[in-house]
């Protein structure tokens, strides 16, 4: 009987480490695919490569949705353009979404609370946005690769009221941010009933 479980918890956690792998690429590919959005400066663009993420997170656990925001950005790095701080934040604002998502839903597994856990996650991940930009992401960019002058101006060009970073950030990024992650909510709930056997291994749990 031992034996039995032990086999039965590592062929479990072989396949959720194999599921994780494949959504990590998912995500990957998905961050690739990014859009420029009107009325946003032309360094913001939309993707949802979190999807994978929050998908993988309802169904095996908050640590494995941070693991495919973590390799989705390790996977990016070879091409990073911001000299990996964009990487950085995609990952911190990601994991923050998912993980929140996923331990509300580990706590209660329903439809209500798994919906109350993702919209929870994307106002988490959208404040997160306000504090990561304001004192990690920006104060690099600035450092190494734009001027502050320059970052505030392609703002300034959309609203010429925003004078200051911390002001550009709360009006345009937050709200940008968590616009984003609401579509991956979205999409996640239209998909995630039949999609979550699938994952698990499981074709006759349809919840």
């Amino acid at each position: 009987m031992k034996n039995t479980l032990n086999n039965r918890n590592r062929v479990s956690m072989i396949r959720k480490l194999t599921v994780t792998a494949i959504m990590s690429a998912l995500s990957y590919a998905l961050m690739m695919i990014e859009f420029p959005v009107p009325f946003m400066p032309p360094f913001i663009k939309f993707d949802v490569s979190e999807l994978p993420a929050l998908v993988t997170s309802f169904a095996f656990g908050p640590q494995y949705g941070v693991l495919v925001c973590f390799i989705k950005n390790a996977l990016h790095l070879p091409t990073s353009s911001t000299q990996f701080v964009g990487e950085l934040s995609n990952f911190l604002m990601g994991a923050v979404f998912v993980f929140v998502a996923g331990l509300f839903y580990r706590i209660k597994k329903t439809r209500k609370f798994a919906f109350i856990g993702a919209m929870v996650g994307n106002l988490a991940m959208a404040v997160s946005c306000f504090l990561i930009n304001l004192y990690i992401t920006y104060p690099i960019y600035m450092e190494i690769l734009i001027p502050e002058q320059v970052i505030l101006g392609m703002y300034q060009a959309i609203l010429p009221s925003m004078d200051s970073i911390w002001k550009s950030i709360l009006v345009f990024n937050v709200p940008f941010t968590f616009a984003k992650g609401l579509v991956s909510v979205i999409i996640t709930f239209l998909i995630y009933r039949k999609l979550s056997p699938i994952l698990k291994g499981n074709l006759q749990n349809k919840s």
